[in-house]
């Protein structure tokens, strides 16, 4: 009977061994360490941005770069990434929420209404369109996919936010904000050269850049020539298409709910509830802020400097995650197509602008 005791008592013992361990929980220490760090390189991002050359680049694009470098050179900081995590993920939700004070959709609703035909016609085009590309090229589709979105609407802001409803990988987000800063800056330093000698008026050039080009950064800097009316109309234009990511991320969610239905019978797909607060914050900047609650233009450029600078360090934690060796074979067919599409939707609205 006691042998009999002691062997079950060992078998229980070996099995025991046997059971996978879970994860200790990292200290609250290493828990902030992790998320000072993303605060850090967000910092170096913000400091490089800043340099000639770097600045029409963007601070989110120079975080993620040496975010990157660092991983290539010293490795991913194993003890502090529940912490880096915690940024790549709540840090995103959060700037996407304070994002929606961006979109002001009372001047949309109001002013705009002509030009959504037309941002629709956009989004339609650059997501359709750069998927079939991507396929011809044999490219990564979840990073494809991704880079349509963002070339359809605007920019980092949608990658970072339909990119949890596709359920991309956290390397395609950084590289597909990283390709769109990259491709985008490039388009929209052409476009302010290509300003004086092209036969638009300045609201007809604010309406084509404000319908082509990939993020509000680049639309305000290939506005500007244009003059006040003709930036005015072009920041308007791509107000339009942010006003779209909302349908269209229920759209891609109908469309992932599907496809999981018929590749594993499973139906439910998490919510993006941060897509309520997105919706909210707009609500509250279009009706509420600067008119029951009054706040300077300080106040809000604060705000928004804020939201970019928290987006930046989410775009840290994400690109710890890419490795160049990956990055030379799986971005580079990607960002082929981008180019290609870009291209054609520049002069497919130039023409009807």
């Amino acid at each position: 009977m006691g042998s009999q005791s002691a062997r079950t008592l060992s078998l229980r013992n070996e099995a025991d061994l046997q059971q996978p361990k879970p994860a200790p929980k990292p200290s609250p220490g290493l828990w902030l360490a992790g998320i000072a760090f993303t605060v850090i390189i967000a910092a170096l991002g913000y400091a490089l941005s800043k340099i000639p050359g770097f600045d029409h680049v963007g601070p989110l694009a120079c975080a993620i770069v040496i975010a990157v470098f660092y991983r290539q050179f010293f490795g991913y900081p194993e003890q502090i990434r529940a912490g880096i995590q915690f940024s790549s993920k709540r840090f995103l939700r959060f700037a996407i929420i304070l994002y929606g004070l961006k979109l002001n959709i009372d001047v949309v609703l109001h002013q705009g209404l002509g030009l959504l035909a037309r941002d629709l016609f956009v989004i339609a085009f650059a997501i359709v369109t750069t998927v079939w590309l991507g396929k011809l090229l044999k490219a990564e589709s979840s990073l494809v996919l991704l880079l349509g979105v963002g070339t359809g609407v605007c920019g980092a802001a949608a990658i970072a936010a339909v990119s949890p409803i596709v359920k991309a990988k956290d390397e395609d987000t950084a590289i597909g904000v990283g390709i769109i800063a990259l491709v985008g800056t490039i388009f929209s330093i052409t476009y302010t050269i290509l300003r004086p000698i092209l036969p638009l008026s300045a609201i007809d050039y604010g309406i084509w850049s404000g319908t082509s080009l990939h993020e509000i950064a680049h639309v305000a800097l290939a506005g500007a020539p244009a003059g006040p009316d003709g930036l005015a109309i072009a920041l308007l234009a791509k107000l339009g298409r942010v006003l779209l990511l909302v349908p269209l991320c229920f759209i891609l969610m109908y469309w992932m709910k599907r496809k999981n239905t018929e590749e594993t019978g499973e139906t439910k797909i998490e919510f993006p509830w941060f897509l309520i607060g997105f919706i909210l914050m707009s609500l509250f900047g279009s009706y509420v802020l600067g008119k029951s609650i009054p706040i300077s233009t300080g106040a809000l450029d604060s705000i928004s400097t804020a939201t970019t600078f928290i987006l930046t360090a989410a775009m840290v934690g994400l690109g710890l995650n890419v490795s160049l060796r990956d990055l030379r074979t799986k971005a580079l067919r990607p960002l082929i197509a981008m180019c290609i599409i870009s291209v054609i939707l520049s002069v497919l609205t130039y023409f009807i602008a």
